[in-house]
C-alpha cells in the first residue's frame, strides 16, 4: 500500500488521471449539495474549480521534478488561493431589503480550489479528510445554523405598512411583549399609486421563540401588508 501511494505521488500518467478522477468526485460531491438549492456556482462550476487547482500543482510538481527547473514549487498554488476571489465574488449577490445571499457557496469554492491544490500535490490523506468535514458541514451544519438563526433571540425584520400610525402602533405592540427595538430605518414607498411605509428593524426578543411563528402572529396586526424576517 506504501510503495502504491509512493508511485501516486510521482508525476506519471497514472497519477496524473488518478488526481484529476479524485478532484473530479470529490468536488462533485461538493457541488451537488450547491446545485440542489440552485445556488449559482453548483455541480460543474466546483468541479472546473477544482481541476483547474489539481492541474496547477501538476505542473508546479512537473517543473520541479521533470523539468529541474530551480523554482518555487508553491508560487502557482499561492496564486490560485488569492485569485480565486474574483469567482468567489461573482456568487455573492445583495438583494433586495440589503439580504446577502451566495456567501457559503463562495467560501465552499474558495476550499474546493484548496483541496484541489492538495489532490494536486499528491496529498490524498489531506484531501480526503477536507472532503468529509466539508460534506458535513455543507449538510450537517446547514440544519443546525437554520434552527440556530430561527430561534435566537435577535432577528431583522422588513415591515410594509398602510401609514406612519400603523408603524407606531406596531413598534408599541412589541415593546409591551419586552421586545427591544433597534436599527430603524423608514422609507415612502409607491404601491399600486398608494404611498406606503416600509421600515426596516432589530428585534431583541426576551426569550427564544420560533421566528416563523412569531412572525405569522405579528402579521394580524392592524395596517401591516407585509412581514417577513431578512436572514
Amino acid at each position: 500500500m506504501h510503495q502504491v501511494m509512493e508511485y501516486l505521488r510521482e508525476v506519471n500518467t497514472v497519477s496524473i488521471i488518478f488526481r484529476l478522477l479524485l478532484a473530479t468526485l470529490f468536488s462533485g460531491i461538493i457541488g451537488i449539495e450547491r446545485g440542489t438549492k440552485k445556488r449559482p456556482a453548483g455541480f460543474r462550476t466546483h468541479i472546473l474549480v477544482c481541476i483547474g487547482a489539481t492541474l496547477v500543482m501538476l505542473t508546479s510538481q512537473y517543473m520541479v521534478d521533470v523539468l529541474k527547473i530551480q523554482t518555487d514549487a508553491t508560487r502557482l498554488g499561492a496564486q490560485v488561493i488569492s485569485g480565486i476571489g474574483f469567482l468567489g465574488a461573482g456568487t455573492i449577490i445583495v438583494i433586495g431589503r440589503n439580504q446577502v445571499k451566495g456567501l457559503t457557496t463562495a467560501a465552499g469554492l474558495w476550499a474546493c480550489a484548496c483541496m484541489g491544490l492538495a489532490i494536486g500535490i499528491g496529498f490524498y490523506e489531506g484531501a480526503i479528510i477536507s472532503c468529509i468535514f466539508l460534506y458535513g458541514v455543507m449538510i450537517g451544519l446547514h440544519r443546525l445554523d437554520e434552527y440556530v438563526q430561527m430561534h435566537s433571540k435577535v432577528m431583522e425584520i422588513y415591515l410594509e405598512l398602510d401609514n406612519m400610525s400603523a408603524l407606531s402602533h406596531f413598534i408599541e405592540y412589541v415593546k409591551a411583549q419586552g421586545t427591544k427595538v433597534s436599527d430603524l430605518e423608514i422609507q415612502r414607498i409607491k404601491q399600486d399609486g398608494d404611498q406606503i411605509v416600509g421600515a426596516m428593524m432589530t428585534l431583541v426578543l426576551c426569550d427564544n421563540c420560533d421566528h416563523t411563528q412569531y412572525i405569522f402572529e405579528l402579521h394580524h396586526l392592524d395596517g401591516i401588508r407585509a412581514i417577513q424576517e431578512i436572514s
